[in-house]
């Protein structure tokens, strides 16, 4: 059987540590030098960040979050053997870890740091398709000529390179197909390699849970059992016409999936279809000057997105949520689309106030859909309102000083309560 040294790279054949170096971090496979789609998965990615940064935090469960009313965005391997998930409320977070570091996102760090990572998957492969910060797809089909070695090497080599460079892990799953792929990923975390070959296939899937799925959250699995599917093998039992008919569109693809089949494409050219920010309040409110200070620092917090990816947005988002979670969405087409503070508050913020008899709201949110490129923003200022050209001069100003001199070198008095 094939295997491959993630240490020093030797390939051979024969089984335990590598003959070489003596490592023992091997991984052997029939399919090893066959599969090409891979996806990597960085371990608990903010959390590691946090830790590589500050040593001290090495043994302590960390998690990245912030406030009683917030959501944990992810959290070290420590809190989560405690019990602590992405996407967990903070107090339940808390609840299980009381002893936890939190942290609250540095976004801007953790950015820079998935930039270096993106540049590093180029240089095996002109298709990547990140799919968030820290995790993405690669396709190494005919990279073998180019690089003298199969593609498992490659995410090795690229691997070792991350952990070498950034003082950071993760894992990879190598397949056939995205979905397989990306299943993979999630079976040996962290620092792991995985590999689900063509001939294993069906024998893998037939007896995982649906929720193996991505986008099979809890609400599906609850639809999918009610009809007494559970399992893949579950689904293999369903005509494929029965199951769209029941579940539309996502029963035709569970088809697919079901047989481990997945015809999507590793694309580089995923455009973003929006930008956004919101924030969870620390006590519900109605009150309107409060709500102002938190629209107007999202939305310069989405303004600052959308300026640095060179885009502009032409649809103005507003999103509530009321104390008993129901969610408001409003949006306006602007005139020209735009990537400016200014205007993307004063289109919202009319929203706002015609919501308001709706409070006491949780979580309030901003943000640009429709987006285009910035050379396309902002032509003219509108005639009748006399101050825009001012204020667009002024936004353009301040940019110029944040860049130079940081983000509190300029603060405006509409930001503070």
């Amino acid at each position: 059987m094939p295997a491959l040294c993630r240490k020093c790279f030797n390939t051979f054949s024969e089984k335990g540590r590598c003959p070489i170096c003596r490592s023992p971090l091997v991984v052997s496979h029939n399919e090893l030098f066959d599969l090409n789609i891979a996806h990597m998965d960085c371990d608990a990615f903010y959390a590691s960040v946090e830790k590589r940064d500050n040593p001290d935090l090495a043994d302590k469960p960390v998690i990245i979050g912030g406030g009683k009313r917030g959501v944990v965005s992810t959290a070290c391997y420590i809190a989560r053997i405690r019990g602590v998930k992405s996407a967990m409320p903070m107090f339940k977070a808390l609840e299980k870890c009381p002893d936890a570091v939190v942290i609250r996102p540095r976004m801007k760090v953790y950015a820079a740091i998935s930039q270096q990572i993106r540049e590093m998957m180029n240089d095996i492969t002109p298709l990547v398709e990140p799919l968030s910060l820290d995790e993405a797809f690669m396709d190494l089909s005919g990279t073998r000529k180019l690089h003298g070695v199969p593609p498992a090497v490659m995410l090795a080599k690229l691997m070792e390179r991350i952990t070498c460079n950034l003082g950071l892990t993760g894992s990879i799953g190598l397949s056939h197909n995205k979905f397989l792929a990306k299943v993979a990923s999630d079976q040996n975390k962290p620092n792991g390699f995985s590999i689900i070959g063509k001939q294993e296939t069906s024998s893998f899937l037939k007896d995982q849970s649906v929720r193996l799925i991505w986008g099979v959250g809890a609400s599906t699995q609850k639809s999918l059992e009610k009809s007494g599917i559970r399992t893949f093998s579950d689904l293999l039992r369903w005509d494929r016409k029965d199951l769209a008919n029941k579940f539309g569109a996502m029963g035709e693809r569970l088809w697919f999936l079901a047989r481990g089949q997945d015809s999507r494409l590793v694309s580089n050219n995923d455009r973003i279809k929006s930008i956004s920010n919101e924030t969870t309040l620390s006590e519900n409110t109605s009150e309107l000057r409060i709500l102002e200070v938190h629209l107007w620092r999202l939305c310069e917090k989405v303004s600052s997105r959308a300026k640095s990816k060179g885009l502009a947005g032409s649809v103005a988002i507003l999103k509530l949520k009321t104390s008993n979670h129901k969610l408001i969405t409003r949006r306006v087409t602007l005139r020209d689309p735009t990537n400016l503070a200014d205007a993307l508050f004063r289109m919202i913020f009319p929203l706002m106030k015609a919501s308001i008899s709706n409070g006491p709201f949780r979580l309030v949110g901003a943000g640009l859909s429709g987006l285009c490129l910035a050379s396309q923003a902002e032509r003219e200022p509108e005639l009748l309102d006399g101050g825009a050209t001012n204020r667009i001069k002024v936004e353009r100003v301040t940019d110029q000083i944040r860049e130079k001199y940081g983000e509190e070198a300029v603060i405006k008095g509409r930001s503070l309560l």
